[in-house]
């Protein structure tokens, strides 16, 4: 008699036996599952997996498709793949590299002396869909990693090499299509045929890679001009590559060899050269009278905003800070979300009338006194401050809505300096895995909300969707408005905030829905090598979270 094991199928909502030693795709044709897009992984006990997963024990199983977050990195390192295959079959010796997520796709480069015309992109493209077209399986398979090693240096895959010589693992698991093998740091898809929608396009002196959009998923994800987010990583690529450190493997092996200080003294002399800049540009414009800065979760803002003002009065200007956290209307007003709640991100929280009027105010010259929001009670009071603007004065306005046209419509503009400051991750695992700016962004908030918040990395993991949808709608659609934006992200903060990030996230209980994302960052993680954090000035942007700053916050 065949043994069988018993699992408990959340897509279902009821238990199931099925055979020992099955994998998830067999478990999903045997259930009769029909997931609208297919299913690309499965959470096994909160751990997202393959479809290549085997069953051997009792376990809870979750399909998930490219609706959820993790099923959408499945399918999309999967084109990853087949457009490094691609690559391959067409153009052998050509280096790819996924470098930055822009414009809802992948920008990639390909590492030749030759351009990257429509042609190429053209015939990559055709070559990616003869290869879906193939059916071909994503074979996954697991040696000594001195075994991989070999193989990756046969095919000039030298970050990889790097990256798996930094980490000492006895095994490791990579996957082949067809004769072409690759290493990902998460699950792929069984077979190319899954791949049911992409597009290739001609983007900057390289191309964009799309996918589906995960709220409509029979379409691609709209083109978004994001003209002057693409040129922040186009120079802060440059610098890294500069440095030489360009992927994890490059900062493992650099920190391992003694250069740890090296690299802490050179990015921060390097952001705080961006930041005079700002200031220099701000002083050269004697109308400018408000400094507006706007950026997501976790992305420094708050020391942004107070080193400017330090380099502002280095060239003589007198910053003076107002919060759009005094500028709340009263709590009956707030605007309500779809489940009946305060929604304290919507821009009609904000009393934009009030704002626009002691703006235009204090830009004349008269004095105003600035409200403040009471918290307790939900109500605007009087603060009792009084402010008025001299001659060499200027105002540092920092919130989520800053760059909305919206919050300052009714003040000339050529009274306003737009800054967008956000934590924007440069590093590459290795050529072809990026790191998401989200995980750099919400390792930041795990360990600030521990330390300053005494919230678990369990909370914050939670809130985290619903912190990304108010960005997705209040401050991602203004960026491109800013005159200027900044990188927060400091080369080497991954590995600074790796030591504070781990114990927290290993308190996450299996049993929670948030362990999933805490198992996938604490993997994420273990390919950091970590640095001491001392070596930090106490001016780092990266002392807003680590502690130890030299600012009042």
């Amino acid at each position: 008699m065949k043994k069988e094991i018993t699992i408990r199928c959340a897509n279902t909502g009821q238990s199931h036996r099925v055979p020992l030693g099955c994998n998830l795709e067999e478990v999903y044709e045997l259930l009769d599952l029909h997931l609208p897009h297919g299913a690309t992984s499965a959470k096994v006990n909160h751990k997202v997996e393959g479809l290549h997963f085997t069953l051997f024990m009792d376990k809870d199983i979750e399909f998930l498709d490219i609706t959820n977050s993790s099923g959408l990195r499945t399918y999309t390192r999967s084109l990853f793949f087949v457009l490094y295959k691609a690559l391959r079959d067409l153009f052998p010796g050509t280096r790819l590299r996924i470098d930055t997520p822009v414009s809802n796709g992948y920008y990639c480069r390909l590492l030749s002396e030759n351009d990257v015309t429509p042609e190429v992109v053209e015939q990559l493209k055709r070559q990616m869909q003869k290869i879906i077209d193939d059916d071909l399986p994503f074979h996954r398979i697991t040696c000594p990693t001195e075994e991989a090693i070999r193989r990756f240096k046969e095919d000039g895959l030298d970050s990889k090499v790097k990256l798996l010589q930094s980490l000492g693992s006895l095994y490791t698991t990579y996957y082949t299509l067809g004769d072409t093998a690759d290493y990902f740091y998460g699950s792929l898809l069984i077979r190319t045929s899954q791949l049911y929608l992409f597009d290739l396009i001609p983007y900057g002196d390289g191309l964009l890679l799309r996918i589906p959009d995960p709220a409509n998923p029979d379409r691609l994800r709209p083109l978004t001009k994001q003209t002057k987010m693409f040129e922040v990583f186009r120079e802060q690529h440059r610098r890294n590559e500069i440095l030489t450190v360009t992927t994890v493997g490059d900062l493992n092996y650099a920190c391992a060899n003694g250069h740890t200080n090296d690299l802490i003294h050179i990015s921060e002399a390097l952001q705080e050269k961006k930041i005079s800049a700002i200031a220099d540009t701000i002083t050269s414009r004697p109308d400018v009278k408000v400094v507006l800065i706007a950026g997501p979760s976790s992305s420094g803002k708050t020391t942004f905003a107070k080193r400017l003002a330090v380099q502002l009065a280095v060239c003589g200007i007198r910053p003076m800070a107002i919060s759009t956290d005094d500028y709340f209307v009263d709590r009956v007003r707030t605007p309500r979300d779809e489940k009946g709640e305060y929604d304290f991100e919507h821009i009609e929280a904000m009393d934009i009338e009030l704002l626009t009027s002691q703006l235009n105010a204090l830009i004349a010259g008269e004095e105003v006194e600035p409200p403040r929001y009471d918290f307790l009670t939900g109500k605007s009071v009087p603060s009792g401050r009084k402010l008025k603007l001299q001659e060499n004065d200027i105002l540092i306005l920092e919130g989520i809505h800053a760059l909305n046209p919206r919050l300052t419509e009714g003040v000339d503009d050529r009274h306003k300096f737009r800054i967008y400051a956000s934590a924007l991750t440069t590093l590459l695992l290795d050529d072809h895995n990026y790191i998401p700016t989200t995980d750099n962004r919400l390792l930041r908030r795990i360990v600030r909300d521990h330390k300053y918040r005494a919230r678990s990395a369990q909370e914050t993991i939670a809130q985290w969707p619903s912190v990304r949808r108010g960005e997705e709608r209040w401050i991602f659609p203004f960026q491109e408005n800013a005159d200027v934006m900044v990188n927060t992200a400091l080369l080497f903060e991954l590995a600074a905030l790796r030591e504070q990030a781990l114990p927290l996230l290993e308190e996450v209980p299996e049993n929670a829905e948030e362990y999933s994302e805490a198992y996938r960052l604490r993997k994420f993680l273990s390919y950091v090598k970590p640095i001491p954090i001392l070596g930090l000035p106490p001016t780092s942007l990266l002392r807003e979270f680590l502690g130890g700053s030299s600012f009042i916050y």
